[in-house]
């Protein structure tokens, strides 16, 4: 077995060294672009050896002129060596026979499929909030290894982040799901519920490791990639300490004590953003209740507040499709993705 090397690092050698050259073969070179973008651990740049025994090898997407998609296909398909750097250029797995793993389409159909619209034209609201964060990180992570049709690295810097009312909406939901269970902890423990009072920590948990990241301006992955992306970030270290202490604690009040740390970490991020006039960050009762929380609500009000696009202003706070739902069978589906955002809201 050849050494591991990320998916990344090996496709981009594999366009350079194998598919550029049939591509630019003969009298009449295609026109095209090239990318490893879309679905794939190395997209995100999470691949590891493990990643190799299914779907993973050799292999790019070719954005050719209409018309010419299965003309090209055909061409560069017959001439593909069997590997490339040890590894077989045509793969699958036990679901999916092999195929080579060079994708050729058009951009059109092979954005709609992703995302369900086309980022050339005008994106509006129902775009950003239809699309799953998961497609939005894949679209715009991975590597664009030459751009000739001179449309692809447009948009997908169109798509690298929302448009600054739309970021504030979809913050301002994500502190609100936070606050709709940030006394759950608490009062499940309180009555004995031990099981429930670790589910509803890891419930928060999560909202704050996404929180975290949509104030970074990334795109939260799945929930595989979830932990690694977030402690890719700098500075995450001692958040996600209180976070992974707050799940190993055996008492509600030592979960209350770390989730209150990583609370008042992420307001302080907040306020740094600057997206809001400023938020006391610090934790309070809830209510008479003796339950120390973050005031989600604050947040999420100050947030819609700084809102100045009436349309987005006018939006119930239920957010983009992943803050209505974790359905893998519909948000790996964009009509379903966008329907289901659309009727939430």
């Amino acid at each position: 077995m050849s050494a591991f090397v990320p998916g990344l690092e090996l496709c981009r050698a594999y366009y350079h060294d194998v598919l550029r050259p049939l591509l630019d073969d003969g009298s009449h070179p295609v026109p095209h672009s090239a990318a490893l973008i879309g679905p794939g651990s190395e997209v995100l740049g999470f691949d590891t050896a493990r990643s190799a025994d299914h779907d993973w090898g050799p292999r790019a997407i070719i954005f050719v002129p209409a018309g010419r998609a299965e003309e090209i296909r055909d061409r560069v398909w017959q001439r593909l060596p069997a590997e490339y750097g040890g590894f077989p250029t045509a793969f699958g797995s036990d679901m999916h026979p092999a195929k080579p793993g060079v994708t050729i389409t058009e951009f059109t159909p092979w954005a709609r499929d992703q995302l369900g619209f086309d980022p050339r034209d005008p994106i509006g609201v129902d775009d950003w909030l239809g699309v799953p964060w998961q497609r939005l990180a894949e679209f715009t992570g991975g590597d664009v290894f030459h751009d000739g049709l001179g449309e692809l690295c447009p948009a997908r810097r169109r798509l690298r982040w929302y448009p600054d009312d739309v970021w504030r909406y979809v913050l301002a939901c994500q502190w609100t799901r936070i606050a709709q269970e940030e006394s759950f902890p608490g009062r499940a423990g309180e009555v004995g519920d031990d099981l429930g009072s670790v589910l509803a920590t890891g419930r928060i948990a999560r909202d704050l490791m996404r929180l975290t990241l949509l104030m970074r301006r990334r795109y939260p992955p799945y929930t595989k990639w979830l932990g690694s992306a977030f402690n890719r970030l700098s500075g995450s270290a001692e958040l996600g300490d209180a976070l992974t202490g707050a799940l190993r604690e055996t008492t509600w009040q030592g979960r209350e004590h770390h989730l209150s740390t990583a609370y008042r970490r992420v307001a302080a991020l907040h306020n740094r953003l600057a997206l809001t006039a400023p938020v006391e960050p610090g934790t309070r009762p809830y209510h008479d209740r003796p339950f120390q929380v973050i005031g989600g609500h604050r947040f999420a009000r100050a947030l819609m507040d700084a809102v100045t696009d009436p349309a987005i202003a006018r939006l119930d706070l239920v957010g983009a499709v992943d803050q209505v739902a974790d359905n893998t069978d519909a948000l790996t589906h964009p009509r379903r993705a966008r329907n289901l955002a659309a009727a939430a809201r």
